[in-house]
């Protein structure tokens, strides 16, 4: 039987959405092992002149708790 827990991670780019995601799911990697998936809860973009200067984005990552037995 798996036992799981989801935590959260915020991540931001100055290039996109995707960009953030992708930074947010790397940095996760070298941290947290057994990731089984992720969900992106919130997505939101900084504006300045006119222009969307960052995006930024909040993930749910799943992961599966190791035996301690």
């Amino acid at each position: 039987m798996a036992v799981a827990r989801v935590t959260e991670i915020v991540s931001a780019s100055t290039e996109s959405f995707d960009a953030a995601v992708r930074l947010g799911f790397e940095r996760a990697v070298k941290t947290l092992r057994n990731i089984k998936g992720f969900t992106v809860i919130d997505w939101k973009a900084s504006v300045e002149d006119e222009r969307i200067c960052e995006y930024r984005v909040t993930l749910k990552v799943t992961f599966l708790l190791e035996d301690t037995i």
